[in-house]
């Protein structure tokens, strides 16, 4: 405000600030933030909007088939998120390698209709009978095949991850062997260790 205007000194020219190379330094001036972030900047649509569609499908379209890839071969980068981690891989293998009552419940249930329509009389209430009681076996193997893992994953893993575990034993274990996703990696009788 008051007093003389403070002058800056001259900057010395280009040549004289260029530094020697020296190992393990950066050797470039640091860029300007205004430079970087306008190397940045793109419009947040594109000019070409069906160039931009096309672009974006035929991405979609390679990250399925690279999904697709992974279920089929049970490689833990391209699997889903549900699908990752050594605990869910040691679940699919666990279940894979048993034999478990779920897995017959839709052939039997297929039968059981079938038989239904053929013959409705009294046998078909006991059929269905039948049916609710394996229904109910089912869902108690793959409860105590989940409590089995349980013990043998708590060793190692952390509650928090394996949370989630009861659902996925379930849900795997009621699928036909040959339908799972991702597909079975293991032979029967072919148990994981931790």
């Amino acid at each position: 405000m008051f007093g003389r205007k403070k002058q800056t000194p001259p900057s010395p020219p280009a040549q004289q600030r260029k530094h020697e190379y020296r190992e393990g330094a950066k050797n470039r001036p640091t860029p300007k933030r205004r430079d970087q972030e306008a190397a940045r900047k793109r419009p947040l649509v594109d000019n070409d909007r069906k160039a931009a569609k096309a672009r974006a499908r035929e991405e979609r379209r390679k990250a399925a088939s690279l999904q697709h890839q992974a279920m089929l071969t049970g490689d833990e980068r391209h699997l889903p998120p549900r699908d990752r981690g050594p605990v869910r891989r040691f679940i699919r293998d666990y279940v894979d390698a048993r034999w478990n009552i779920g897995e017959w419940l839709l052939p039997i249930m297929l039968v059981t209709l079938i038989v239904s329509y053929l013959q409705p009389n009294q046998t078909t209430l006991a059929i269905t009978m039948m049916l609710y009681l394996l229904v109910l076996f089912a869902i108690g193997d793959s409860i105590l095949t989940w409590r089995k893992m349980k013990k043998q994953l708590a060793e190692k893993y952390s509650p928090s991850e394996l949370s989630g575990g009861g659902f996925y034993t379930f849900m795997r274990s009621f699928q036909l062997r040959r339908w799972r996703m991702p597909r079975p990696q293991v032979a029967r009788g072919q148990f994981p260790t931790v």
